[in-house]
């Protein structure tokens, strides 16, 4: 197989905006040179609140049941020095804190009006401060539709052929060489509520998407490890989250961005791919890897497949 896997992630980045034709279907060059604009798979939605933290209430849980994660805006900011303003998840396995200086968090994406923190795989994610001197409000929140919310969305996405993704850990016995380059790959949650595909590209601070996912990093958080732990299963492994830094290049008719991450160490140990420069061979297998469309709960998904003479990459009505 050799590098194809790194080729393919490549001209894949985000699964959830284009389907692979399998070699038995065809397409004609019209088609393939004009595939229709890529639309945003939404995968959560905001909601507006007023919760003040502070005081003699200096704890608040946020509960949105059958979500898969909440994350939580704060205004009316008072923050004393010293003190510290935490959002975990119930049993503190995920856990951000934030001072007075939140650019020293590297989790927190700050706006006219406060803050956004990162977000809390789960349905639940606690809110609580040390100081009853400080006081902070939840203004609004965005959270992960539930399953039945996610199967009443409108989708205009669909698979050319059979469906044949499995949860990347199905491969772990039968293609360990492939399943190793897995970690990664990584999902992005876009503003709260919306789902890319991304991938470190070699050992730097360096990561691709598609342009078309973003151009500028406000708001993009970049998730690895977020996979499911057994096949077919439907619960995440441990989740290592990071806030993208800066766009070093992105280009829309080659529909690319390279951009850093904050706190670039928290991730160095998921691995890197390359790029491999040349036209894969008729025949050759692939291996694909990224986040499957239809579930805010998704774990990354793979698939293998085929090169061949006539394969091209459309999207399907």
């Amino acid at each position: 197989m050799r590098k194809t896997l790194q080729l393919l992630t490549a001209l894949a980045l985000a699964l959830p905006m284009t389907s692979f034709v399998p070699a038995t279907t065809t397409s004609t060059p019209a088609q393939a040179q004009a595939p229709q604009a890529p639309q945003s798979q939404e995968i959560g939605t905001e909601e507006s609140l007023s919760v003040r933290v502070g005081g003699k209430s200096l704890s608040t849980v946020i509960d949105r049941p059958g979500s898969g994660y909440v994350k939580i805006h704060f205004a009316d900011l008072r923050i004393l020095p010293g003190d510290v303003l935490t959002v975990s998840n119930p049993d503190g396995t995920e856990k951000y804190t934030y001072t007075r200086d939140l650019k020293a968090s590297q989790t927190a994406t700050i706006d006219k009006t406060g803050f956004w923190a990162m977000s809390i795989t789960g349905e639940k994610a606690v809110v609580s401060l040390t100081n009853p001197l400080s006081r902070v409000r939840i203004d609004k929140i965005t959270r992960g539709y539930t399953e039945a919310e996610m199967s009443s969305q409108p989708s205009v996405q669909s698979i050319c052929g059979t469906n044949d993704y499995k949860d990347a850990v199905c491969y772990q016995s039968s293609n360990p060489t492939e399943f190793g380059k897995t970690k990664s790959v990584a999902k992005l949650l876009r503003n709260g509520s919306s789902l890319c595909t991304a991938w470190r590209v070699g050992p730097n601070n360096r990561l691709l998407t598609n342009n078309h996912c973003f151009t500028s990093t406000t708001g993009i958080e970049v998730w690895f490890n977020y996979q499911c732990p057994t096949c077919g299963g439907t619960a995440s492994a441990p989740t290592t989250k990071v806030l993208a830094s800066q766009v070093l290049k992105t280009n829309a008719g080659l529909d690319y961005t390279l951009f850093t991450v904050n706190n670039f160490a928290a991730i160095s140990s998921f691995g890197y791919l390359e790029l491999d420069a040349r036209v894969p061979a008729v025949g050759e297998e692939m291996y694909v890897v990224g986040h499957r469309p239809g579930s805010s709960r998704s774990c990354r998904c793979a698939t293998t497949t085929t090169v061949a003479a006539t394969a091209s990459c459309a999207r399907c009505a």
